[in-house]
């Protein structure tokens, strides 16, 4: 029954894909601008795609070696889906860094006709990442279930298909854990040197570790958190479609039109994605809202156009508008999240951080704990809430339903985020060009807007995983034949005592990895003030080469350990614990790491606005004792919003990943 409809499906991916193709031509037939602009535009882009390469190098051994263990285990049609995962996802990345590196001198140029001539650049060259995104994920999925369906011979494709949540899950923690020790590593190592010691302003191109750090934005946010968020919409859909398959939902068995309905909200997320880029795309071009305005009515375009594909599908398709209801309450609980998140990075409690950076950076970084820790509080509530609400509607499938809800406008989530890289990007080669000061002030207006967007973005991130990661935990107990969770028996509570503190240990490993690459680019970085002639007055050029390799080797050589980790924990919770305990271990790490999440981008991203406002003239402005402790505390901040906190998403879902992926084989081990 389901069949000849789920072909829309994939036919919506292609058609998406099209338009993400569109959009980048759209972005490159503005002009490169000249050649002191373009020139750097091409250095950013032969940093990241070499980064890119080697890491994908890496991934692609690891993930052979991964996919061979698979079939061993389980059977070769969950590698088969593990490894279309896997291109899938390092496409959509690959595609968004290809246009971003390429987007950014653009913008820069297109800042001379104004800011929403830049406005409109900066987000066409960020919506070709977003479309990307939901369109492979859509036509990945899509293709890999109807195909696994398809074939006599092959095991239930909704128990297959964990292996393309895997693959998802496994391109995420690389990109994110490589791209985030580079990019925080080459930030700090440009803003200790240059800012701090030397004074010079921020992207100075005497700055031998500015062109490292521009190519960060790309392979650390761009590509970053877009394989965050995919991973988080792919678990949702996939999470959504074994549930309805494994028992019936809130009282009614929906059959095959339960697991059909989450791959068409798929392709709904598709269409409002699109409709609401149009939207803004046409508004920006005509330079007549402000860019804070008019990114917030994308969003709602897109998520008014969402709700009414979702309401649509729910009654008359599944006649029954509880999963609309889930849907509904997912997009609610990300959008206020959305809304704490802005308010705590952008609004009024920024004002405790400015203020206090007045006396130093010891007060400058506890008022920042202070702001990221209160604005963990309304958010966790609302997940909780949020929970519930969707649990009444739809039982476990309204969870996973409400997730999908969450990122139902995904392709503008990540576009957002993509846009505030590439606006970033463009006031460095503003600066390092010497372009005129009206140029750098719209760029710096729209790197601020795209701070904040990137906080909603991990925010939405965070809340997304929390839906799906407590969904592949009642999937994991439904498969395991876990009834009930007793936290009085003691293996449950060591596993909650132990899956608690593994969000800790993960962020640990991550911050000391930047912070040991960092080191290395601040001696580079001194060694070349120090020994090449000329580089302070300007007449000699610094060497940056060395810190873009610096950065790529130190970021390739200690991404391997903590993605073992993820994968690692579940057998060896299993095998010493039990399963139950291994349940355990995923709730603490789901909530733990949740709250970690959010606390570590919210601040990150309050110390960064903070900085930045300071820079526009408060406190005294540039050079002043404010503008120095802001700094500190910004660079503080910058391994926990852009490294730690966001691959701490991929760790709870990958650790739950496996649990449930491995199951039949845990079952086997116990003889059960």
């Amino acid at each position: 029954m389901d069949s000849p409809i789920l072909l829309v499906v994939p036919a919506v991916g292609l058609l998406g894909l099209l338009f993400s193709l569109y959009l980048a031509f759209g972005t490159l037939r503005h002009s490169p601008g000249p050649p002191e602009i373009a020139s750097i535009s091409r250095a950013i882009q032969v940093g990241a795609s070499t980064f890119l390469r080697r890491e994908y190098r890496v991934m692609g051994i690891a993930g052979a070696a991964f996919a061979v263990l698979l079939a061993a285990v389980l059977n070769a049609y969950v590698a088969v889906a593990f490894l279309v995962g896997v291109l899938c996802s390092a496409a959509a990345g690959f595609i968004g860094i290809s246009i971003s590196t390429r987007a950014n001198g653009r913008v820069t140029f297109a800042a001379r006709g104004g800011l929403g001539k830049a406005l409109h650049v900066a987000f066409s060259g960020g919506a070709v990442m977003g479309m990307a995104v939901v369109s492979l994920a859509a036509l990945g999925i899509s293709g890999t279930y109807l195909f696994l369906s398809g074939l006599p011979s092959a095991p239930d494709s909704l128990t297959t298909i964990t292996g393309y949540s895997m693959g998802a899950s496994f391109v995420a923690i690389f990109v994110r854990v490589g791209g985030g020790i580079f990019t925080k590593a080459a930030d700090m190592g440009a803003d200790l040197v240059g800012k701090v010691e030397v004074g010079i302003p921020e992207d100075d191109p005497r700055n031998a570790a500015v062109i490292a750090d521009q190519v960060g934005d790309n392979v650390g946010d761009v590509a970053g958190l877009g394989a965050d968020l995919n991973q988080s919409y792919t678990d949702a859909i996939i999470t959504s479609l074994l549930i309805s398959a494994a028992a019936p939902v809130a009282g009614i068995a929906w059959g095959p039109k339960g697991v059909a309905f989450p791959l068409l909200l798929s392709a709904n997320c598709i269409v409002a994605s699109g409709l609401g880029t149009l939207v803004t795309r046409t508004l920006s071009a005509r330079d007549i809202i402000r860019p804070e305005a008019l990114l917030r009515v994308g969003l709602l375009v897109g998520g008014a156009i969402s709700l009414l594909g979702s309401l649509l599908l729910s009654h008359f398709f599944l006649q029954d508008l509880r999963p609309f209801l889930a849907v509904v309450t997912g997009l609610l609980v990300g959008g206020l999240i959305g809304l704490n998140t802005e308010y705590y990075t952008y609004r009024k409690p920024l004002r405790s951080i400015i203020q206090a950076s007045e006396t130093g950076a010891a007060t400058n970084i506890i008022a920042g704990l202070a702001v990221g820790l209160e604005s963990t509080v309304l958010s966790m509530i609302l997940l909780a809430l949020g929970t519930l609400a969707a649990h009444y509607f739809a039982g476990l499938y309204g969870i996973a339903i409400s997730g999908i809800g969450m990122l139902s406008v995904l392709g503008i989530n990540v576009a957002l985020d993509a846009f505030g890289s590439i606006a970033d990007n463009a006031g460095g080669i503003a600066q390092m060009s010497g372009q005129p000061g009206k140029i750098r002030r719209i760029t710096d207006h729209l790197d601020a807007v795209g701070n904040t967007t990137a906080a909603i973005g991990k925010a939405f991130a965070a809340s997304a995983t929390a839906a799906a990661a407590i969904s592949l935990l009642a999937a994991y107990s439904e498969a395991m034949f876990i009834e009930q969770l007793d936290i009085r028996e003691p293996r449950v509570m060591a596993g909650l005592l132990i899956g608690a503190v593994l969000p800790a240990l993960f962020a640990a490993m991550i911050i000391k990895s930047v912070d040991r690459t960092a080191q290395l680019i601040v001696r580079e970085v001194r060694r070349q003030f120090q020994e090449i002639r000329g580089l302070m007055e300007g007449t000699t050029p610094p060497d940056y080469a060395a810190c873009v390799d610096i950065a790529t080797r130190g970021a390739l050589s200690r991404l391997v350990l903590p993605c073992a980790l993820a994968t690692i924990i579940p057998f060896v919770a299993l095998l010493t614990l039990g399963p139950e305990a291994l349940a355990g271990l995923l709730t603490g790490c789901i909530l733990c790491g949740i709250f970690l999440a959010l606390f570590m981008a919210n601040a990150g991203g309050a110390w960064d606005n903070a900085k930045k406002r300071i820079e526009a003239g408060e406190m005294g402005g540039r050079g002043s004792i404010a503008h120095t402790a802001s700094i500190i505390g910004d660079t503080v901040g910058d391994p926990l919003k852009d490294a730690a906190g966001p691959t701490l998403n991929i760790l709870v879902q990958l650790t739950a990943t496996v649990s449930l992926a491995f199951a039949p084989l845990f079952l086997r081990i116990l003889g059960r």
